[in-house]
């Protein structure tokens, strides 16, 4: 399978890969499991035991709050006060 691509894209993509270290195929790999939204290794991840003794510890949060900043700030002024 091939893939046009601009000539000057391809020379920006690959520089930033060689900055840090990386293969562009592999970069190109990831972006696309992201903008799909699978990952290689999805099926085989596990939980770590640390995260899974914090499940349901603490406050629960509204569900349109869900990074929780509103309810921080709540916190921070309540303690504040």
């Amino acid at each position: 399978m091939e893939v046009a691509i601009n000539s000057r894209l391809y020379q920006q993509a690959s520089a930033y890969a060689q900055k840090r270290g990386l293969n562009l195929t592999t970069v190109i790999e990831n972006f696309l499991m992201r903008f799909v939204g699978t990952s290689k290794n999805a099926t085989e991840q596990e939980v770590p035991d640390v995260v899974q003794s914090l499940l349901g510890a603490g406050e629960k949060v509204s569900e349109d709050d869900m990074n929780a900043r509103e309810a921080y700030y709540e916190y921070l002024e309540e303690k504040y006060k």
